[in-house]
């Protein structure tokens, strides 16, 4: 009860201090379509994702969060739209997303750039209902404090940058830029907002030698009044099929370490449309004294996959790098 009701307080004040309001994703590489809407048709096919995440197990109330999106390019391989959903659990927190992406590119050097724009319905609901929450006194006598299930949808608009070649990617993303009243309350005063989040990712493959690859690559996530975080992934990739990896995630540590978690990947591309993969979260903050850990699942299944000149071919498998 007593780590319910932590997580449950985490749920209801995060918005008030500023904290990052998006969820995690370990396996960001082959999500890019959730914090990047110019990311969408840049796999010149029709490709859907699906991820489900299991955050700080052990812990009653912790984050679970599952997504799935689909995009696809158009036969003109300029536009591609996209199509992201989400929906995140904490505490007696429930959120839901819906996000529409649009992005045009154009040839840029060696690659393509992509101009993105999204717009997105984001519903906010909490039970305070919830027979876990105990309180010393009525709740009816706090204004700021709502009674029963509450419900908000709140409309939002985002826009972001992707550049794209044969083996190196960099995008820019503000997924949302208006700072939406998520207040339960009626009261006038607002107690809670979303937070505008910034996005920075990219990558590069280094090729070892025609079977084995090198692919690192970083998500940097800013909020205002957080502090930064930071992924860090060095995947191998093994006769363009195989993929093993480890990320660094920087922050959510006051213990002199300046890390939340080190997470351990592995992905299988299991034939030339069908990519599976897992990864494993070791915390490493304060809370590896609660926590077992995080896990999330991946599965991506392309449509009708073009293959290019540009693309690495072994056998029947296309390489899991592709950006």
């Amino acid at each position: 009860m007593r780590k319910f009701l932590l997580f449950s307080l985490f749920a209801m004040l995060s918005t008030i201090v500023g904290a990052q309001q998006d969820a995690h994703y370990t396996q960001f590489m082959y999500n890019k379509l959730s914090y990047n809407p110019a990311y969408a048709g840049s796999l010149d096919a029709i490709c859907a994702t699906a991820i489900v995440r299991n955050q700080w197990l052990g812990l009653e109330g912790a984050p679970e969060s599952q997504v799935f999106n689909i995009d696809a390019a158009l036969p003109d391989n300029r536009i591609g739209i996209g199509l992201n959903l989400a929906r995140t659990t904490i505490g007696i927190s429930t959120n839901y997303n819906a996000d529409l992406s649009y992005a045009y590119r154009v040839p840029v050097g060696k690659g393509n750039i992509g101009i993105g724009l999204q717009g997105s319905i984001r519903s906010f609901n909490a039970d305070y209902n919830d027979p876990r929450l105990i309180s010393t006194q009525a709740i009816v006598t706090d204004a700021s404090i709502p009674v029963g299930m509450q419900n908000k949808l709140t409309p939002n608009f985002g826009a972001g940058v992707y550049y794209k070649e044969d083996k190196l990617y960099v995008g820019f993303s503000v997924p949302r830029l208006l700072e939406n009243n998520i207040d339960f309350s009626e009261d006038a005063t607002i107690i809670s907002q979303s937070i505008r989040h910034f996005y920075l990712m990219g990558g590069y493959v280094f090729e070892v030698n025609d079977r084995v690859q090198i692919q690192p690559q970083a998500l940097v996530k800013y909020a205002e009044n957080t502090p930064l975080d930071v992924d860090l992934n060095v995947n191998a990739i093994f006769m363009n099929k195989y993929m093993v990896g480890a990320s660094y995630r920087v922050g959510g540590s006051t213990r002199g370490i300046p890390a939340e978690s080190i997470d351990i990947l592995f992905s299988t591309q299991i034939n030339q449309n069908l990519l599976f993969g897992i990864a494993y979260d070791v915390t490493v903050s304060e809370l590896r004294d609660y926590s077992s850990g995080s896990i999330e699942a991946m599965v991506r299944y392309c449509f009708k996959r073009k293959k290019s000149s540009s693309e690495e071919v072994e056998g029947d498998y296309l390489n899991p790098r592709f950006f």
